[in-house]
C-alpha cells in the first residue's frame, strides 16, 4: 500500500461520516479590515454586518472561520433554524422571497422543510445551488447583543465559536 491508496482510504472516512452544518454570522462591519481577512470574508459571501451564511465544517473551512473569528460569531445549526432561516431570509437569485409554490414549480424540492432536510444531511450545499443567494440578510438582534462585540464568546464576548448557542442568536436576528 504506498502513500496514495492511503489517503484515498483517508478520503474515504471522511465522506462517510457526518458533517456539521456551521452558521456563520457577521457582526463587525467593513472598516479597517486586512485585505486577507476582507477576502476570506467575501469568499464566505458575508459581505456585510448581519449577513449570514451556510457552510459545512470541512478542513477548508475549519482554516477560513479561524481566519475570521474575530469578525464573525458561528456555531452548529440545527433543522428548525435552518428551516426558519430559509422561510423567512432566503432570496432567490433572480429576485423575490423563496416558497414552497416556488420550490414545487422550479425545483425538485417539494417544500422548504424538504429542502432544510436536503442541507442538513449534507445532499445539498447551500453554495452550490445556482437559484438561491448563498448568503442570508438578516436584523440586528432583538433586545440588542447581550455582551461585548469585540471580544470572543469565551472571554464573555460575542465574537467566534458558539456552538449551538448560535441558534437563539439567529431566532433573535430572523
Amino acid at each position: 500500500m504506498d502513500a496514495l491508496d492511503v489517503g484515498c482510504a483517508h478520503l474515504e472516512v471522511m465522506i462517510l461520516e457526518e458533517v456539521p452544518l456551521m452558521a456563520v454570522i457577521r457582526i463587525r462591519g467593513r472598516v479597517d479590515i486586512k485585505p486577507d481577512i476582507r477576502y476570506t470574508l467575501d469568499m464566505l459571501h458575508i459581505k456585510r454586518k448581519f449577513w449570514a451564511t451556510i457552510v459545512p465544517l470541512t478542513p477548508s473551512y475549519r482554516g477560513m472561520l479561524y481566519k475570521v473569528k474575530d469578525y464573525t460569531t458561528y456555531g452548529e445549526i440545527d433543522r428548525e433554524t435552518l428551516e426558519n432561516l430559509l422561510r423567512n431570509r432566503a432570496e432567490l437569485s433572480k429576485g423575490g422571497k423563496l416558497s414552497d409554490e416556488w420550490l414545487k414549480d422550479n425545483t425538485e424540492f417539494s417544500s422548504i422543510n424538504e429542502l432544510a432536510n436536503a442541507i442538513i444531511s449534507g445532499k445539498e450545499n447551500l453554495h452550490k445551488l445556482e437559484w438561491i443567494k448563498p448568503y442570508f440578510r438578516l436584523t440586528p438582534p432583538k433586545g440588542g447583543f447581550k455582551k461585548s462585540t469585540k471580544r470572543s464568546w469565551n472571554d464573555g464576548g460575542e465574537l467566534g465559536y458558539r456552538g449551538t448557542e448560535i441558534n437563539r442568536l439567529l431566532r433573535r436576528m430572523i
